[in-house]
C-alpha cells in the first residue's frame, strides 16, 4: 500500500471530531513518481468527523513548492492553499469513481487519503507558472532579456495599415 502513513485508522475512534496533522515534503510527491517540484514544504490539516454510518474528513493544506518558472525557468517558491471535504461511506466493495465519496468494503478500519492528498495538492498550482519577479519587473534573468530582444518591433506604418482581406470586406458593406 502506498503511503502507509496516510492511512488514518479509524476503528478505535470514538464518534464525533479528530484531528490529524502532517507535514508534506518532496519525498511524498516522489512516491507517485511526479517530479515538478524541486521542494515542497506543505502543512496538512484534517478533521475527521465520525458518525455511526459515515465519516466525513476536511482537509486543508496550506504551504509552498518550489517550481520552475514557464518563462524564464528560474527556481522560485510558489504558495499553495487547498482544502477537500471528503466523505467515506461503507459498502459491499471498494469505489473511489466519486471526487468527493469513497466507498470502502464493511470490516475496513482504516483509510488511506494519500491519493486525495496529492491530487489536492498538484491541483491548487497554477497551471501557468511564473516567477513574481517576472510579474513585478525585479527579476534579472538571460532568458528574460532575450525574451525581450527577439520580441517584434512594432511599426507605426503598419499600426495604421489595414490587412487588404478586411478592405475587400468593407467594400461588401458599401456595395449594397
Amino acid at each position: 500500500m502506498k503511503n502507509k502513513e496516510y492511512c488514518i485508522p479509524f476503528a478505535g475512534l470514538k464518534q464525533g471530531k479528530h484531528k490529524f496533522e502532517y507535514q508534506i515534503d518532496n519525498t511524498f510527491f516522489e512516491s507517485f513518481d511526479y517530479h515538478e517540484f524541486n521542494d515542497a514544504e506543505i502543512k496538512l490539516h484534517i478533521v475527521l468527523d465520525r458518525m455511526s454510518t459515515v465519516l466525513e474528513l476536511e482537509m486543508k493544506t496550506k504551504g509552498t513548492v518550489n517550481l520552475y518558472c514557464d518563462l524564464t525557468n528560474e527556481p522560485y517558491d510558489q504558495k499553495i492553499k487547498a482544502s477537500l471535504k471528503l466523505l467515506v461511506k461503507f459498502g459491499a466493495v471498494y469505489n473511489d469513481e466519486d471526487d468527493e465519496i469513497l466507498i470502502i468494503p464493511h470490516g475496513e478500519h482504516q483509510v488511506n487519503i494519500s491519493q486525495y492528498v496529492y491530487e489536492m495538492i498538484i491541483l491548487s498550482v497554477p497551471s501557468k507558472r511564473i516567477h513574481p519577479g517576472v510579474l513585478d519587473g525585479t527579476l534579472d534573468s538571460k532568458a528574460l532579456k532575450r525574451l525581450e530582444e527577439l520580441q517584434p518591433k512594432e511599426n507605426k506604418k503598419d499600426k495604421n495599415k489595414i490587412d487588404p482581406r478586411w478592405e475587400a470586406l468593407k467594400k461588401l458593406l458599401t456595395d449594397k
